[in-house]
């Protein structure tokens, strides 16, 4: 199979959808692969690694138009979207839920759309997912502790506090990979955190392995309102597998906020967990609605490109593997997991949530599959 990689078009992303460790295993198994120029440079990887583990340069073009299978990182952007072919597999991040345009437009593509973030495993783990979410966990706080500075527009508050000075207080809502990561750095800057959830043995566990500073609280909107006055920074850490994030967070909670404390919406990508969440960017990233410092960029793990390319590309190269050996209908059929992540065929949703959402009819993917492999 033919492979390709496109340099990332959303602004700000440094991140790139392969390494030459991938390229490299693609290679042994007797693909091709193409990476667009300079496709890995905000990675700081050159030219000349993907040429020495085998690959070639290419321009966008050849990229899209001689690839059977595109390997991205983000969402197309609308300017990539008349290069996409019917029939040509994209494997990326996709995040329907946030977006009806990108829907429709993978519907009208006739591409085969398999997303990272719906690929689950038995114990329903999110292999493609987690990666990121522990990336994401952790740099919200670290962008919290930036943006809670008084020239930044923040309340003038050090998460850790100082002898005779009380810590900040962090609130994160949602107890999974991305509330335990922030948790784990927001204890160790010496904040008191508090972490919410719905799931009882998920809050016995983090109350058994988080430390003192950690306490652990059942989710209701009354326990959220109780926190809200002390909070200074407040994490939105939900997620629901390939739909939109509850919006957990109103604007008149918001408003029980003190000016200066700060909201960071890492929900953003499947449409926020408040009311007042809109996506901003790295080069833009903050804005204030009653007061409450908003930080809401789309990809935060972009921001930390070399770490998060390594860490995504760790996880994902087996799948893309698996796809350019087999095939996708072969390789879907064969891998349970994998075929949870296919979201919109050839014309077809084949997420149900997305079809509901938007209004498409749901189509199985088990029927798109074997359609498709008995036409193979």
């Amino acid at each position: 199979m033919r492979i390709g990689v496109p340099r990332e078009r959303k602004a700000d992303e440094y991140r790139v959808g392969m390494t030459p460790a991938g390229v490299e295993a693609l290679v042994r198994h007797g693909h091709q692969v193409v990476i667009e120029d300079g496709a890995g440079s905000g990675t700081h990887v050159e030219n000349a690694e993907y040429e020495a583990a085998g690959a070639r340069i290419g321009t966008v073009e050849e990229v899209w138009s001689t690839s059977e299978m595109i390997v991205k990182v983000k969402e197309p952007l609308p300017e990539e979207y008349p290069r996409i072919r019917p029939g040509q597999i994209l494997f990326t991040y996709f995040h329907f839920a946030a977006s009806e345009e990108l829907t429709r437009a993978m519907v009208d593509s006739g591409a085969i759309c398999i997303a990272y973030e719906t690929v689950e495993l038995p114990n329903g783990d999110l292999p493609l997912l987690i990666p990121m979410s522990e990336v994401a966990g952790r740099l919200a706080v670290q962008a919290g502790a930036k943006y809670l500075e008084r020239p930044f527009g923040g309340r003038g508050v050090l998460l850790s506090g100082v002898p005779g000075v009380k810590p900040a207080t962090v609130t994160i809502i949602g107890g999974g990979v991305v509330g335990i990561n922030s948790a784990k750095v927001a204890a160790g800057f010496g904040a008191n955190v508090y972490i919410l959830d719905v799931d009882l043995p998920r809050l016995r566990y983090l109350d058994d392995v988080m430390g003192h500073n950690v306490s652990t609280i059942y989710s209701t909107p009354q326990a959220i309102r109780k926190l809200l006055p002390e909070t200074d920074l407040l994490i939105g850490a939900v997620y629901l597998t390939g739909t939109r994030t509850p919006v957990l967070l109103t604007r008149d909670m918001l408003k029980l906020m003190r000016p200066g404390s700060l909201l960071v919406d890492v929900c953003v990508d499947q449409g926020g967990m408040a009311e007042t969440t809109h996506p901003t960017t790295h080069s833009n990233p903050t804005y204030v609605v009653d007061g409450v410092v908003h930080y809401c960029v789309a990809n935060m793990p972009g921001a930390v490109a070399e770490t998060s390319t390594y860490a995504l590309t760790n996880a994902t190269t087996p799948y893309v593997v698996q796809l350019a050996d087999k095939g996708y209908p072969k390789a879907l059929l064969e891998n349970a997991a994998l075929a949870k992540g296919l979201n919109v065929a050839s014309g077809k949703v084949t997420l149900a949530s997305i079809a509901e959402q938007f209004g498409y009819p749901y189509v199985r993917p088990e029927d798109v599959l074997a359609s498709n492999a008995s036409m193979a």
